[in-house]
């Protein structure tokens, strides 16, 4: 269940990298509002996948509240999903 998190999480986290610093800038700087298009979607499907994965583990690992929140709150920023996976990992590797 961490692992499935962990993935999505790092899927999640590039696709809103690409689509902040690549494709919103080609929208905005030069007129190519096409890449907004494809990867907007992707990221919204892949974002999506996570956060129901967090409310699935908060309910399946009896995550307090606070803890599925903080993952959550991660996931939009920039560089948050990376940020949090090393505690994933921690809690992977302790069981």
């Amino acid at each position: 269940m961490i692992q499935r998190i962990r993935q999505i999480g790092w899927l999640e986290g590039f696709s809103f990298l690409i689509l902040v610093f690549i494709a919103v800038p080609l929208k905005y700087g030069w007129d190519m509002p096409i890449y907004v298009r494809i990867v907007g979607p992707i990221h919204g499907f892949l974002f999506t996948v996570y956060c129901l994965q967090l409310v699935y583990a908060r309910k399946i690992l009896s995550w307090p509240t606070d803890k599925a929140l903080t993952f959550f709150v991660a996931a939009l920023i920039p560089f948050g999903p990376f940020l949090m996976d090393g505690r994933l990992k921690a809690e992977a590797e302790n069981g």
